[in-house]
């Protein structure tokens, strides 16, 4: 198995920006309809279920907090990764961890986990439900849970972890013209990936990896 050696994700080549698909209507993206998405949801399919391998690691089961903080246009909550973390240091994030034992189940986990990362109240969260799981190369075996966040809501980083906790509307998310495709070839092996890149004031946060990849199922369901 071929170790993925250390890259800058933004100088790997873009082959296919995804204009041809049409964006989640905005009428999709209120709390009502959210809500009732998941409460009848559709036939669907996950896109991007699985990466390709490079560790060689036991299975880690975890879960992240897809949270949807709704201000008069919803945005996603997402983190930067501090940069001394072993696992995707400097990386664009959801809020979540693996799960521990103590964790009733994926729901809790990330509760738990955005509780110690980022500060946020249970209480200024409403579950509404879960998507498929994603693993990632690393092999964490992802459960995201998809959240409701109330936008009086305040958030207190845990700086061990968290260099930065910021917002991007969902409706640039759920737009697959902003969705770009990357491929990689590493000692004859390739890899492709998705990156959503959003600027941010004078920041680029360079959303790319496994939490586009669950962006981009959480695009498919609400499209479906």
């Amino acid at each position: 198995m071929p170790k993925l050696p250390i890259f800058d994700p933004q100088q790997v080549p873009v082959f296919q920006v995804d204009h041809h698909l049409e964006a989640v209507p905005a009428q999709r993206l209120t709390p009502q309809a959210l809500q009732a998405r998941f409460a009848h949801p559709p036939i669907w399919q996950p896109e991007l279920v699985r990466e390709r391998k490079f560790m060689d690691r036991s299975p880690t089961q975890a879960a992240v907090l897809l949270g949807l903080v709704m201000r008069d246009e919803p945005t996603v909550l997402l983190t930067q990764r501090s940069a001394h973390m072993t696992t995707h240091p400097n990386q664009i994030a959801f809020a979540g961890g693996k799960c521990d034992e103590g964790d009733a189940d994926a729901v809790a986990t990330a509760l738990r986990e955005a509780q110690e990362e980022v500060g946020l109240d249970a209480h200024h969260v409403q579950v509404l439900g879960t998507l498929p799981k994603y693993v990632t190369g690393s092999a964490f075996h992802v459960t995201p849970v998809v959240a409701l966040i109330s936008p009086h809501m305040t958030l207190q980083r845990n700086t061990h972890e968290v260099a930065a906790a910021f917002e991007v509307p969902l409706a640039f998310l759920m737009n697959p013209a902003h969705h770009r495709w990357h491929r990689y070839v590493h000692e004859g092996a390739t890899r492709e990936w998705l990156s959503i890149p959003y600027q941010d004031g004078d920041e680029l946060r360079f959303v790319w990896g496994a939490t586009a990849g669950m962006l981009r199922n959480f695009y498919r369901f609400l499209r479906a």
